[in-house]
């Protein structure tokens, strides 16, 4: 399931690129921000893209940015993996046993199942509902017409600390606790499996599946909504179409793909197997067709 080869705790490494554990000093980028409030706390961020340099251009100017190939290790404090997905499992890999507790998670998709195989079940997620054009450019905060407070959220250890990190680059975030980040995180799953799907069957960007798809969409949503709350064994608080199709307005500009699938689609794909080969009826079966005739299965 996972592209990302293992690697020994004393290396990390991305697409072969390894860098000894002696070298880490001069493998440590320091990216510096004078302006940024000097009481933050310092972050490790482990990406040097366009989120993880968003991050570091919001803090106190003394966090450590690891990029491809160098050595997680950095200061006391949160370690944000700001990585594709299938690099996480070098990432945990390379980091010291005593600091895995410290990684915060804030990629896509569901996380939870390869976290709980990790032992990391606990570790800090955060639900990302901003975008970065580019690197170097100010983020866009993702507040919608039903949710002007924002939909950015975190839970964990160290989530005060990234809310704290946000708010003082003007973007919201509200620290939740297990029960509601669960809830806000199949949300968050839903709408990015709905939308690329349906995206990806009409050719249409997001805007153009929540203006022209809006029932169709609106249907999956609440198909997938169904099925993953059972699940998760989480109940949902109502108006969860409402806010997924104002999100799908903030961001219309977006283009669509079914990709990275094991963690999106492949979750919501994974329930209607186990419910098949227990003979049971498909708890997806709207996601099911649409899956079998953009030919992601």
């Amino acid at each position: 399931m996972l592209a990302a080869s293992r690697v020994s705790a004393s290396t990390f490494a991305f697409k072969s690129r390894v860098v000894p554990l002696q070298n880490h000093h001069r493998a440590a980028k320091m990216i510096c921000n004078a302006s940024a409030p000097v009481a933050q706390q310092v972050f490790t961020i482990v990406g040097g893209g366009r989120v993880g340099q968003a991050l570091a251009d919001m803090g106190p100017g003394s966090d450590v940015v690891v990029t491809r190939g160098q050595v997680v290790e950095g200061p006391p404090g949160p370690i944000v993996v700001c990585t594709r997905n299938d690099d996480l499992q070098a990432v945990v890999d390379s980091a010291s046993p005593e600091r895995r507790s410290d990684l915060v998670f804030i990629q896509n998709g569901m996380l939870q199942p390869w976290l709980d195989k990790q032992g990391l079940g606990e570790n800090t997620q955060v639900l990302v509902y901003f975008a970065v054009a580019k690197k170097g450019d100010k983020p866009t905060d993702g507040k919608t017409d039903v949710n002007p407070e924002g939909l950015t959220a975190a839970y964990g250890k160290h989530a005060q600390a990234v809310a704290d990190r946000l708010h003082s680059g003007g973007l919201s975030c509200k620290v939740l606790g297990k029960a509601d980040f669960t809830r806000a995180m199949l949300e968050k799953l839903v709408w990015i499996s709905a939308y690329m799907l349906l995206g990806a069957k009409h050719k249409a960007t997001v805007g153009q599946v929540e203006a022209q798809h809006k029932e169709e969409v609106s249907e999956l949503i609440r198909e997938l909504i169904a099925a993953g709350a059972e699940e998760l064994r989480v109940t949902p608080v109502g108006g969860e179409v409402e806010r997924l199709n104002a999100y799908a307005r903030s961001v219309a500009h977006f283009p669509t793909a079914v990709k990275e699938f094991p963690w999106r689609n492949g979750w919501f794909y994974g329930l209607t197997l186990k419910a098949l080969a227990a003979g049971k009826p498909d708890p997806c079966p709207l996601h099911t067709a649409m899956l079998k005739e953009v030919g992601a299965v």
